[in-house]
């Protein structure tokens, strides 16, 4: 378990010898930051034998309220955009979790729905997902939080688009 401390400086993780220019050090304290929220999660998921892209599958089809969706739409929603998403649904299959059929609109794609035993898993796990998230946002006032996702979402503009 990963504990942030407040005076843990990107430079002291990293036993940096010299000052990290602000874009590196940026670049340095998302992916360190990716990890420890990564590593909170997984705490979770694996304990019911879920990735965090399985889990994110799961999602996607709740949102769905037993309507099924097709893989390219999984894909398209899917936080990480080059996950195999064949190869995670065909996993939640052999759990259980959810069903596959044969669309009927288009006899070549597939429809994918949530079961109810998925339903039930993720009803179990919602709560300690969101009881971590908390913890891990504990150090930040709501308005830091808020400021925080802008800052965020700012830089990812200014880069992905």
């Amino acid at each position: 378990m990963h504990t942030l401390f407040l005076d843990m400086s990107i430079e002291k993780v990293i036993k940096a010898q010299k000052q990290i220019p602000i874009a590196k050090k940026t670049v340095l304290n998302i992916l360190y930051t990716e990890k420890i929220v990564t590593d909170a999660l997984l705490e979770v998921l694996k304990t019911h034998d879920l990735s965090i892209e399985q889990y994110n599958v799961l999602r996607i089809l709740r949102g769905q309220n037993n309507k099924p969706i097709n893989m390219s739409l999984i894909q398209e929603r899917m936080l990480a955009k080059k996950s195999n998403t064949t190869r995670l649904v065909d996993k939640l299959l052999l759990k259980q979790l959810v069903e596959r059929a044969i669309c009927a609109d288009n006899r070549r794609k597939m429809d994918i729905t949530i079961t109810p035993q998925g339903l039930d898993l993720l009803n179990h796990i919602d709560p300690i997902i969101e009881n971590k998230e908390a913890t891990l946002a504990k150090n930040l006032t709501e308005i830091e939080l808020i400021t925080l996702n802008n800052l965020l979402e700012k830089y990812r503009d200014s880069n992905h688009g």
